[in-house]
């Protein structure tokens, strides 16, 4: 994998810190790590560093790569499908 840089992920910290974020962290999968339908209690953003993750919802399923973020909403339903590399990605809740 491809390596986000330290500065970059202090910059990203910074903006999730910004936004309201009150636990951010970095968190990596392995390679076809999956987690079934599940919710989280507060709103979570993932910013992706690198590899890729499809995120599904119902009715909708989007792979996201380094460098997007997505943000799921507080109690959504939703399952993710990290990709053929791994995951690693920062995530900010709120």
């Amino acid at each position: 994998m491809n390596t986000a840089k330290p500065s970059e992920e202090n910059d990203l910290w910074k903006q999730l810190a910004s936004e309201g974020s009150s636990r951010i962290y970095t968190w990596e999968d392995a390679p076809g790590a999956f987690y079934p339908d599940h919710t989280h209690n507060e709103l979570t953003a993932h910013i992706i560093l690198d590899g890729e993750m499809t995120l599904s919802m119902p009715g909708n399923s989007k792979t996201y790569r380094k460098g997007e973020r997505c943000d799921v909403l507080a109690g959504a339903v939703h399952a993710a499908k990290m990709g053929p590399q791994g995951y690693r990605y920062m995530i900010g809740e709120r």
